[in-house]
């Protein structure tokens, strides 16, 4: 059904965060404006850059890919590295110390995107609320609240969990719009009854976006998800449309090579952006007039440099307003690995990179950006295998466990017999049995010091990729960062702790 009450959230939204930069999520008072004497880990602005999916063998096969063993991409370059540790909760659950505490070892995109955006843990499939349903202020709210001009983008539905984890609180992320259902946005083991549809909790996502100006750029996917209300309550406040939301005609890259303003929102695909492959591979389609990462991400920037936001007595940005904290998501990179296409993933991880390097670009010359580059979780199993050889699930005979029966080890695999099973592999590539369910084939990629004539498919190209599964893993993901405060992301960090180091790289905590 179609919401018939849009919810008032401003004053809600404005109070919540008001109230947290006071007291703090634990009653401990917070000095959001006080000099805490940090200078150094203080920035003018933020650009958080998020590969969904992104592991560290993710990265790895994209250097080698595209650039050589030897080779860097341009996150690599950044001088801060480390890992993230990635864990969410189960429902219901207290926060780490809590005697109620209860881990989940694998996260989905929305409880990660709560964890570094609201600095806490939650449950798969939550956003902006803890484990317990209670509404947490974002990162994004904070800034805002605080003066600083902000930005979203993402090449997914900008309703998806991570774009959302910004912009929203939902008890759950399908509740996205323009209809709904009790199924898709009440949670009654959390709320133990269904909520009124005023309750922000339950508020489809794209009603929240259009109507709360969290961000003042919004650019990324997801126009079905919005209808005439919502266009008319952007417009209302001050944002350029580009497209119609209305006509459901999505905006194309040349729309927004045209925008301007302080306030622009810009959606280019109905549903999730094209991956960039299929884009390069038909130049002439509809698909291929929507704008690259790289080109959003230019765009934000611009924008959100130039608007003017009203400073007050609340700017914390240091220029009057200037100062702004943007997010970047390359989503495509977890779509592409969930569906277990090596090559379109690569092609995602290089796409996200060339953001990376424009961004790299522009803090340099800023020379006072905090620029932290990493993923909410790794997505696939995604492996590099010795070029010629073969994985478990194509072996005519896996290795068996020899060591007294105990399931948990194999310290010294067997295979009787080092074949392939004609019946589970298709050969060496994901070719003419790639939609074969029982093809576990490695697919290859030719990499720059490979002789010439060796060609992506080829046995003899360098580089042999495989994936464990189809959804995600419990991994830590790397992260990389560079200037103030980008000290604090050396060595391992949870995801919970991103939420505090930008939030004192900005002073809003």
């Amino acid at each position: 059904m179609k919401r018939q009450t849009v919810f008032t959230s401003t004053t809600l939204v404005t109070t919540l965060v008001a109230s947290v930069i006071l007291t703090g999520f634990g009653g401990a008072a917070l000095t959001a404006s006080a000099d805490d004497g940090n200078d150094r880990a203080r920035a003018t602005n933020v650009i958080y850059l998020l590969g969904d999916g992104m592991g560290r063998t993710h990265v790895t096969a994209a250097r080698e890919r595209y650039y050589g063993a030897a080779g860097k991409l341009a996150m690599e370059t950044l001088p801060a590295q480390g890992f993230v540790s990635t864990y969410a909760v189960e429902k219901l659950s207290g926060q780490l110390g809590a005697a109620d505490f209860k881990p989940n070892p694998v996260t989905d995109s929305a409880s990660a995107a709560t964890a570094w955006s609201s600095g806490v843990k939650t449950y798969n499939a939550a956003l902006g609320v803890d484990a317990k349903g209670a509404v947490v202020p974002t990162m994004m709210e904070l800034a805002k609240k605080a003066g600083y001009r902000t930005g979203n983008v993402s090449t997914a539905e900008i309703t998806d969990a991570t774009p959302a984890g910004q912009m929203s609180h939902a008890l759950a992320r399908g509740c996205q719009g323009p209809v709904y259902s009790d199924a898709a946005c009440q949670d009654l083991s959390i709320t133990g009854e269904f909520l009124p549809t005023s309750d922000l909790r339950v508020t489809p996502i794209a009603d929240q976006i259009a109507r709360n100006g969290t961000a003042d750029v919004i650019l990324g996917g997801g126009l079905s998800r919005f209808d005439a209300a919502d266009e008319t309550a952007l417009k209302g406040q001050g944002y350029s449309v580009l497209g119609s939301i209305t006509g459901q005609s999505i905006a194309t890259k040349a729309d927004l090579a045209a925008a301007s303003g302080a306030k622009v929102f810009g959606l280019f695909n109905k549903g999730n952006l094209t991956v960039e492959k299929t884009k390069q591979d038909n130049p002439s389609s509809v698909q291929a007039q929507e704008p690259t990462l790289s080109e959003m991400t230019s765009k934000a920037i611009d924008l959100l440099q130039k608007g003017k936001n009203n400073a007050d007595k609340n700017d914390r940005s240091g220029k009057g307003g200037q100062g702004f904290y943007l997010q970047i998501e390359g989503a495509l990179i977890d779509k592409r690995s969930h569906a277990n296409d090596a090559a379109q993933t690569l092609g995602e991880m290089k796409a996200f990179d060339d953001a990376v390097a424009i961004v790299k670009d522009f803090a340099q010359r800023d020379g006072n950006t905090l620029v932290i580059v990493t993923a909410d979780h790794e997505c696939a199993g995604f492996n590099i295998i010795e070029k010629g050889t073969f994985t478990n699930a194509e072996a005519g005979t896996p290795p068996a466990n020899v060591d007294s029966g105990n399931s948990a080890n194999n310290s010294a695999p067997t295979r009787p017999s080092n074949s392939k099973d004609a019946a589970r592999s298709t050969g060496i590539v994901n070719g003419a049995g790639a939609a074969d369910p029982k093809n576990f084939g490695p697919a290859t990629f030719r990499t720059p010091t490979d002789a010439a004539g060796v060609v992506d498919g080829s046995p003899d190209a360098g580089l042999w990729l495989t994936y464990l599964s189809g959804n995600h893993t419990g991994a830590d993901v790397p992260v990389f960062a560079t200037g103030p405060g980008s000290d604090q992301l050396q060595g391992t960090i949870d995801n919970t702790a991103l939420f505090g180091i930008v939030g004192r790289a900005l002073r809003v905590v």
